[in-house]
């Protein structure tokens, strides 16, 4: 709890940061608000069949659509391109509940239904994109997606739980108007976001290419997509899981309209048990394997609930699976954004979103042909196994994944020991950390001579050594100082030799990457031109070279 309480603070301290996560709250309760009623009036309108038809419906266009739709958060500013697909969203669902309260034919509340989960397919992934935008350091970007994963398992838990309550004491129709008011919401805390965009980022309109930019990232850098494949199995078994609940809750708990949700809530109470677990490792050190035992525990519940078909089975079981669904999530989005670079970032995560949304079609389509084939039971006993087999293949990988971000995130927290650095946001520094390189030079070494070519920036991470101008001592340096930018940002020779006074462990940058990445933020373009100037103002020339201990 102290863990979980830190990284909510985190979030907390950030403006920004706090209103993206309240509108993610909002947004994630009326989906699950929206989702338990609309399955509950599928479910009384044609049985399995039609629950599996509708989800499939739901996600087909969505997964087709969502490449084109997150370039716009590419192209566009994220925080807008979030409120416009809420408020459209809104309407979506407020049509959806005047057809029901009018008894209107339950087609148009499928179609509209479809038409919100296009408009909401968007959300997701440009808001995980948009985060490490408003984000400094490693550490607050794993808070950010801990927090994130605390408010999803809340959200599963209270929105099923709402819907449970208004389905028991109402009707659908004034569900669907909740669902509404809150994606309304959610619209409204994303107003005001002030974060800094490159200054080189283009609005442009989407082009053809950006159908395909997503998947081809996801080849290109092959970590994140196998964290994708593996969310892929998550989801396929949430497909499944879409019709197994309303089979279980039928022939295992009674099969109200509000068994059905408040089974749904176990889910999202054991979410909120795992998210807990989770926040205790916001160093974001282990994510990547704890990724894949979370699709592990998606599945092996299942197996329990096919072995054992009891209440208090089944019961147990969907609290294991919330803890599975905590433990991916935040794998699922933190890790990506530290593997792929911002200006692709919005279209892997809708690469993510139309894998996920394809995966949940196909498991919400086949499970009832699969059930009629050979029963529910020997159903939750295949589909429950493939989350292991996926965990066992891949186990070795995933620990590879969890050493590079560990190592990148060592040489962050070297950089930004750098004043003219600290600005940047997490996108930024993340290039920098995975393009730098380490050296060492032993006291009384050269790094460089004055009137050389400049090709590297470098930082000192341990060690202290001496700026040498015209053959006369400008001023010394140690752990946290940084030289070598002016040759790179003026581009003229070096203006100074530095020497080792100790044992000197470097971290160093080549010169198109720092350029970019500094040249590209308006806040560190200013801090770097700020030093550069102070610099060769600096007329200090005269100490004596000391020698070195």
């Amino acid at each position: 709890m102290g863990a979980a309480g830190s990284a909510l603070r985190t979030v907390a301290a950030n403006r920004d940061l706090r209103r993206a996560q309240l509108s993610f709250a909002f947004g994630l309760t009326a989906e699950w608000v929206l989702t338990v009623a609309l399955g509950v009036v599928a479910f009384r309108a044609g049985g399995t069949t039609a629950v599996g038809a509708v989800a499939f419906l739901r996600m087909v266009p969505a997964a087709i659509l969502l490449p084109w739709a997150t370039a716009l958060a590419d192209h566009f500013p994220r925080d807008r391109v979030l409120r416009w697909a809420c408020c459209l969203r809104a309407v979506a669902i407020g049509g959806a509940a005047s057809v029901l309260a009018f008894d209107g034919p339950v087609v148009a509340v499928y179609a509209l239904a479809v038409a919100q989960t296009v408009t909401f397919a968007i959300y997701r992934p440009a808001h995980s994109a948009l985060l490490p935008a408003l984000c400094r350091t490693p550490l607050e970007l794993t808070s950010a997606y801990v927090a994130r994963g605390l408010i999803d398992a809340g959200s599963t838990f209270v929105g099923p739980v709402i819907a449970a309550v208004l389905l028991g004491v109402s009707n659908a129709a004034s569900t669907f108007t909740v669902a509404a008011a809150l994606s309304l919401g959610a619209a409204w805390f994303l107003g005001g976001l002030s974060y800094e965009a490159p200054t080189t980022a283009r609005l442009a309109r989407p082009r053809a290419s950006d159908l395909v930019a997503g998947f081809r990232a996801l080849t290109t850098y092959r970590d994140a997509g196998l964290l994708v494949l593996l969310g892929a199995v998550q989801t396929f078994t949430r497909g499944c899981l879409n019709v197994l609940m309303l089979v279980v809750a039928i022939e295992l708990l009674g099969g109200s309209d509000a068994d059905v949700g408040a089974l749904t809530a176990v889910i999202g109470a054991g979410a909120v048990v795992g998210s807990l677990a989770v926040s205790m490792l916001r160093s974001g050190r282990r994510l990547a394997v704890l990724l894949g035992a979370g699709v592990a525990l998606w599945g092996l519940p299942l197996v329990a609930v096919g072995a054992f078909p009891r209440p208090l089975v089944v019961v147990s079981a969907m609290a294991v699976i919330g803890v599975g669904n905590a433990l991916v999530d935040v794998g699922l989005f933190t890790l990506p954004a530290r593997l792929v670079p911002d200006a692709l970032l919005a279209r892997c995560f809708g690469a993510l979103e139309s894998v996920i949304s394809v995966a949940v079609a196909v498991g919400s389509l086949v499970t009832p042909l699969v059930i009629a084939g050979i029963g529910s039971r020997w159903t939750r006993v295949g589909v429950g196994s493939v989350g292991a087999l996926a965990l066992a293949v891949s186990s070795r990988r995933l620990g590879r994944i969890d050493q590079q971000v560990t190592v990148r995130t060592d040489a962050i927290n070297a950089l930004q020991r750098i004043a003219m650095l600290r600005p940047l946001p997490m996108p930024a520094i993340e290039i920098l950390a995975a393009n730098s390189d380490q050296s060492t030079v032993p006291a009384g070494g050269q790094v460089f001579a004055q009137g050389e070519h400049g090709d590297r920036f470098y930082a000192i991470e341990h060690g202290d050594a001496v700026v040498m101008r015209d053959g006369r001592r400008s001023r010394a340096l140690g752990p946290g100082d940084c030289f070598g930018e002016i040759a790179l940002l003026r581009d003229v020779p070096r203006t100074a030799t530095v020497i080792a006074r100790t044992d000197l462990q470097l971290r160093s940058i080549d010169r198109e990457h720092f350029l970019n990445t500094v040249n590209g933020y308006a806040s560190s373009a200013s801090s770097a031109s700020t030093l550069v100037s102070d610099r060769l103002a600096d007329d200090d020339t005269t100490q004596p070279l000391a020698p070195p201990p």
